[in-house]
């Protein structure tokens, strides 16, 4: 982002493998920022192999206290047009086969999760994103697809019948993670396309959805500036003590090793 002061890389070792890049961290506004971007530079990782875990602990590890993910996504509802962005309050997890926990290995929690996004930072997220670009919604269903590959006219319908507002392929486990690690999670969904639903436009293209990504990138730093401007100095929304009482296993049977592994969200808690 322009403007941004001590611009450095960091790289982070986590006990869950690599994450997808360094990141990029630098002052905004005078708070601290770090940029990750999921897919690695260039765009190298498909969905179904990011390093969800890796990714999250690596925020967590540098003293993140906030996760905004700007994220791209097709549209599943005839208001919600290409280059809209919703700030979505809930997720439909459709993945098949990627880890979305940090426990087990002797340890068992369970995380409170009905209400998946921070209320704090998505309230957030709407006001700056509403300064910005005037077609902002606020509420929706994301609903998480394994991909790479795009719908079929089939299940998009179904998807829509099940009340999904916009699809993506990233937001989770991401941010059932984040809510393991103890960190304010929101999701500015910008809408590229119709998904294949729609039968009066095109199908889906990578194309098409380049093109309005491009054409949002500039709004994107506008919106992450503005986010910056009005985060408060601490949370008051709950989502820093979410393991407090999640952990279900006697301390003194976790195993040391994943004892060990889980001290960065655990820690405190012994």
């Amino acid at each position: 982002m322009e403007g941004m002061k001590n611009v450095r890389t960091v790289s982070v070792k986590t006990p869950f493998g690599e994450p997808s890049d360094a990141m990029v961290v630098g002052e905004v506004e005078g708070r601290t920022l770090a940029f990750l971007p999921r897919h690695g530079r260039g765009h190298r990782i498909i969905p179904s192999q990011i390093n969800y875990r890796a990714n999250i602990y690596a925020l967590k590890k540098i003293g993140a206290k906030w996760v905004l993910s700007i994220s791209a996504v097709g549209s599943m509802k005839e208001n919600i047009r290409p280059g809209d962005i919703v700030v979505v309050d809930q997720f439909y997890d459709h993945t098949k086969f990627r880890p979305s926990t940090f426990f087990g290995d002797g340890v068992v929690g369970h995380i409170p999760f009905a209400d998946p996004v921070c209320p704090e930072l998505a309230g957030i997220a709407y006001a700056a994103a509403k300064k910005v670009v005037k077609r902002t919604h606020r509420g929706g269903t994301y609903i998480c697809m394994e991909g790479p590959a795009f719908s079929t006219r089939a299940e998009s319908r179904v998807y829509r019948k099940w009340g999904a507002d916009v699809i993506g392929m990233t937001n989770m486990p991401e941010a059932k993670l984040a809510r393991e690690a103890e960190l304010c999670y929101a999701t500015l969904a910008l809408a590229t396309d119709y998904d294949c639903w729609h039968e009066s436009e095109e199908d889906v293209s990578i194309e098409a959805i380049l093109a309005i990504i491009r054409k949002n990138v500039e709004n994107s730093k506008r919106i992450i500036r503005e986010v910056v401007r009005r985060l408060p100095g601490t949370d008051s929304c709950g989502c820093g003590e979410a393991l407090r009482h999640a952990v279900i296993t006697d301390r003194k049977r976790i195993p040391a090793a994943t004892r060990k592994r889980l001290s960065l969200f655990l820690g405190k808690y012994s």
